[in-house]
């Protein structure tokens, strides 16, 4: 099993191999994914998100080119280097107070497409389109 699951929008005007480096830097940034994690393969990747292997293949090529991470002839891609700063930053109790949250709902029965609706459904209270130059 991998810490990383993919998710692709179509319509989001990003460009997909874009949109999975984003995904692993954001992991990254959260602690979800750390050094020495394996990423899935590009044929996995195109299996549970119907990407061409090929697109995966770019991003994870971007991501060795950041210094993020190194594909090991035979073994896999890995991750190199973390994004994170333990203990420091604004953001620490709040991540601290999401991740107790999503082991909460998980703990409670809510598969992940329940989870990813519910935040999503927040999120987009919180923030409407346009009102902080994120579109939602």
């Amino acid at each position: 099993m991998y810490v990383v699951v993919f998710r692709i929008d179509r319509r989001s005007g990003v460009a997909t191999y874009l949109q999975i480096v984003r995904q692993v830097e954001q992991a990254l940034r959260m602690g979800a994914l750390e050094e020495g994690d394996r990423l899935p393969t590009a044929a996995q990747v195109a299996a549970t998100t119907k990407v061409n292997p090929n697109t995966t293949l770019k991003a994870y090529r971007e991501l060795e080119r950041a210094g993020l991470a190194e594909v090991r002839q035979g073994a896999g891609t890995f991750i190199t280097r973390s994004l994170t700063e333990p203990g420091s930053g604004p953001d620490w109790p709040l991540r601290t107070a999401l991740n107790e949250w999503m082991h909460q709902a998980r703990d409670e029965g809510l598969g992940g497409a329940e989870v990813e609706a519910l935040f999503r459904t927040a999120f987009e209270a919180a923030y409407p389109p346009g009102t902080d130059g994120v579109d939602g």
